[in-house]
């Protein structure tokens, strides 16, 4: 891939920071500024004005809304939303679920479900984990049997539990995998299942995370009544679009252009913040090491993150690649919040949640909130599959063994 930016991507580059300087909502952007919880509205917000210029589903098939955009664009675009410290898009609906519904779906599938995902109108969440059932994700449990209704349609009846499910509460629908052949090997008994958020027997209960959040949640699911043409691919085939889904999802969860952005803001925080001898802490021999080792690996990643977009735009889909993109960006997100901890000192002790600007914010500003995105920030290297995971499928997807 040539990694020079043409006059063309000069042109979309400067195209994209209008774009969002000029529609970019100032309510979101003060919310941002006082570390306010975000609600379904605001989440949809950005998403909806995007939709609208046609811009939410840059990875989608031109024939079903995709903007079209060549892979550098795509790559322009991501470093854009970051340096303006944009909200991203959600991606369960956008970028896990749409790809598994334009590879596998029906034509009615598609018609009647990418339009609401594109134009942020239907909130999707995720429902693959389990108590006990996480990277071992074949062991799930959570059963669907097929019936067929008073009304002599074929329906599933879906029990069971699902856990550490996104902004489940905002959600109207949710895609689950579920057991619906319970004497077959474990990938081969499981199906696809999309499932109305709002049908009987659907409850959602939160969990409160350490930093003091409500982002998780748990979803029980008690003889929930789903139709079968709600089901997408064929029955006990739905590991195959499983495998797909976490694909997207790994290649997603690498978020260089936002680690990118993270690293300045250590630098920045590192230039004001002193030492023990009483100088800049950048300056520190030690501390000074950590952030240039860090800044080689976040290069290394870039390009590995390139050659996959080169690699997509010639029709190749995500493979083994996304691992390692999935492996390593979760690490790099985990050591930059650590080192911004480090910088931040006993400036980044305080949490104080929801609190107007520079209101029991102690310290600079870009201590404020460190010590929650550190405690969060543990997570990424767990989900989407953990890394010790990812490093199985390299070594039988690239080495063999």
């Amino acid at each position: 891939m040539d990694l020079d930016f043409s006059p063309q991507d000069g042109a979309f580059r400067a195209e994209a920071r209008a774009f969002i300087a000029e529609n970019y909502p100032q309510a979101l952007r003060e919310k941002q500024r006082d570390e306010e919880a975000l609600a379904r509205e605001d989440y949809l917000s950005w998403h909806q004005i995007l939709a609208r210029k046609g811009w939410s589903a840059p990875s989608w098939p031109k024939e079903w809304g995709g903007p079209g955009w060549t892979p550098t664009q795509k790559y322009i675009w991501s470093e854009e939303q970051a340096r303006a410290d944009t909200i991203g898009i959600l991606p369960f609906g956008v970028n896990m679920l749409a790809p598994v519904i334009y590879t596998f779906g029906t034509e009615e599938q598609k018609a009647r479900f990418l339009p609401g995902i594109r134009d942020g109108e239907v909130w999707w969440c995720q429902g693959y984990s389990e108590p006990g059932s996480g990277s071992d994700l074949a062991s799930l449990k959570a059963k669907a049997e097929r019936i067929t209704g008073d009304d002599g349609k074929e329906y599933y009846i879906v029990n069971g539990q699902k856990t550490w499910t996104t902004l489940a509460q905002f959600a109207d629908w949710g895609f689950f995998l579920v057991r619906t052949d319970p004497n077959a090997k474990p990938q081969a008994g499981i199906s696809f299942l999309l499932i109305d958020m709002k049908s009987p027997g659907v409850t959602v209960r939160p969990i409160i995370t350490l930093e003091g959040g409500h982002e998780v949640n748990d979803v029980f699911l008690d003889n929930v009544k789903v139709p079968v043409e709600n089901r997408i691919y064929h029955e006990n085939q739905g590991w195959t679009c499983a495998k797909a889904l976490l694909l997207h999802e790994r290649s997603g969860i690498a978020g260089v252009a936002r680690s990118k952005r993270g690293l300045e803001k250590l630098r920045q925080m590192s230039r004001t913040q002193l030492s023990d001898d009483a100088g800049p802490l950048l300056a520190d021999p030690a501390f000074k090491r950590k952030v240039a080792e860090l800044e080689i690996d976040l290069t290394a990643l870039e390009f590995t993150e390139l050659r996959t977009l080169a690699g997509e735009s010639s029709g190749k889909g995500p493979g083994p690649e996304s691992s390692i993109l999935k492996i390593k960006g979760t690490e790099i997100q985990q050591r930059l919040t650590e080192l911004a901890l480090e910088a931040a000192g006993h400036y980044g002790a305080p949490y104080l949640r929801g609190l107007p600007h520079n209101i029991g914010a102690i310290g600079p500003d870009e201590a404020h909130g460190v010590a929650g995105a550190y405690f969060n920030t543990r997570k990424t290297s767990i989900y989407g599959g953990s890394n010790e995971i990812q490093r199985n499928i390299i070594a039988k997807a690239v080495l063999g063994l």
